[in-house]
């Protein structure tokens, strides 16, 4: 989003400058590799470039890689939108096996739906290996509903809204809306798990894939921050991988409710049972925290 993170700047000023360039040693340190959310790009100083300095300056010696999807920040801002997410996921995919400073394996931080782009890669491309996953704020059930999106007045997200109420299961919208690509209709399941490109796949509802199931296993940690006074994500138990109960868009279930997890589709339940996963909470909107949540939080699972 292109206002993440208001708090987290407002309390740390500093860090509105562009991030610094990177040495080509990571000093002893673990590589991280982030991916931003919907309307923002890899490099905006007011969001993922502020994340990335913080973490240069916390962390002194580490490469930090900002996904960029396409040429430039305009053509990564706009692939959030209309680029079909496995072709994202195959980029960045390449682009991490071509990297030899991340060989030996980094971690990776996922902001809204950069976090569930980031579970794929996990899933599917296991080399190099990921250690760490940290979802801040990502909808891993999908999302049912764009409240404020880019804002209260976004043409943008005024139009997308329309599109998906009116056929989020197309074949020509599931290929060319990215948002889509994880819209979970909770009335009408069939179509979602029958049709949804990208998230009905990875999360292992129509078969399991014992290889997603395998490679998401390989985590250290699986954490998970969800944003207790989120008005963008509806709803926000996704953020925890909940989601609304099938049929209705009331009622909402946990992961340990779900039959994702009773049937251990994707691994989650043996993963929680070893202490793999890891759910966080705090009070912001969403994307909003201050530096020290974060140190505090966030920073043990970089180092």
């Amino acid at each position: 989003m292109i206002d993440v993170l208001l708090c987290f700047l407002v309390a740390c000023p500093v860090l509105l400058a562009a991030g610094s360039p990177v040495s080509q040693s990571n000093n002893g340190t673990t590589p991280l590799v982030i991916w931003h959310g919907m309307g923002d790009s890899c490099c905006n100083p007011l969001s993922m470039g502020a994340v990335k300095k913080m973490i240069e300056e916390e962390i002194p010696g580490i490469y930090v890689l900002s996904l960029m999807i396409g040429n430039n920040i305009i053509e990564d801002t706009e692939n959030g939108f209309f680029m079909e997410v496995n072709e994202q996921v195959s980029v960045v995919c390449t682009q991490l096996a071509q990297d030899p400073r991340l060989k030996t394996g980094y971690n990776a931080m996922g902001f809204s739906q950069g976090a569930q782009f980031l579970r794929a890669v996990a899933q599917r491309c296991p080399s190099p290996p990921m250690k760490n996953l940290i979802s801040v704020g990502g909808q891993h059930q999908g999302v049912y509903g764009l409240p404020k999106c880019l804002g209260e007045k976004s043409v943008i997200c005024n139009i997308i809204r329309k599109i998906l109420n009116k056929g989020a299961y197309k074949e020509e919208i599931q290929k060319h809306l990215v948002q889509a690509e994880y819209w979970h209709d909770p009335y009408n399941d069939d179509l979602y798990k029958r049709y949804s490109l990208f998230l009905a796949d990875v999360n292992q509802e129509r078969t399991v894939n014992e290889t997603y199931k395998k490679n998401l296993q390989l985590l250290d940690k699986f954490v998970m921050v969800k944003f207790l006074n989120d008005t963008v994500v509806d709803p926000v138990d996704t953020e925890w991988f909940g989601f609304l109960k099938t049929g209705q868009a009331k009622v909402t279930e946990t992961l340990q409710e779900s039959v994702l997890y009773k049937e251990d589709r994707l691994g989650l339940a043996a993963m929680d049972k070893t202490g793999k996963l890891v759910f966080l909470a705090t009070k912001g909107d969403h994307l909003q925290f201050t530096r020290e949540w974060f140190n505090t939080n966030l920073l043990p699972y970089l180092q």
